[in-house]
């Protein structure tokens, strides 16, 4: 690996943590938070490839797992993350490295499949950001709802989560990694280059 590259990877895992371990990787919007932690993933996929998002994809689901376990005090733990890590921190666990690894596999597929379809490779960015997003919110709230039923906790309060935030959060975070993934991904891209 190039030194440039090198570097890149240290600043994308460096602000992966960053965001996911403190209130910077959170837009409020008063009756909802907006996440932003897929961002680094998607764009570092994009830029280095797949293996290289998968170890992205990791650092996002060890600053999930650090603050579901109370261990990152800027970032408090959503109370029904918190609920199934005290009934099973295996299913716990599970449930922020699966959705997390994902995401850079969909982003991925998504932006070859745009791109064997349209030579301008520009095209496939917004598409693989909204695919990544989604990947996260579906499998993360999906997982929790599966792993609540196995936990044996009461799962109406998931049911609810996923109906009203999960679809108002999901589209809006979706949106937010399309806008922002696509001009830093042609930014950095040049720069990469030059």
């Amino acid at each position: 690996m190039k030194t440039k590259d090198m570097v890149l990877h240290g600043l994308f895992i460096a602000l992966t943590l960053l965001l996911g371990m403190t209130p910077l990787g959170l837009i409020p919007l008063g009756f909802i938070n907006v996440t932003i932690l897929c961002i680094p993933v998607i764009v570092g996929t994009l830029l280095f490839g797949v293996k290289s998002g998968l170890l992205f994809g990791a650092c996002m689901a060890l600053s999930s797992i650090l603050s579901m376990a109370g261990l990152s005090p800027l970032v408090p733990p959503s109370a029904l993350a918190s609920a199934l890590f005290a009934a099973s921190p295996l299913l716990a666990v599970v449930m922020c490295l699966v959705p997390r690894l994902m995401i850079p596999i969909s982003t991925h597929f998504v932006y070859r499949l745009c791109a064997r379809k349209n030579p301008d490779t520009k095209a496939g960015i917004v598409p693989a950001a909204v695919a990544g997003s989604l990947t996260n919110t579906v499998l993360y709230l999906g997982l929790m709802l599966v792993f609540y039923i196995l936990a044996g906790l009461d799962a109406k309060p998931i049911l609810g989560l996923i109906g009203g935030v999960g679809l108002i959060a999901g589209s809006l975070e979706a949106v937010a990694a399309a806008l922002i993934a696509t001009p830093v991904t042609i930014a950095l891209r040049k720069a990469k280059r030059g």
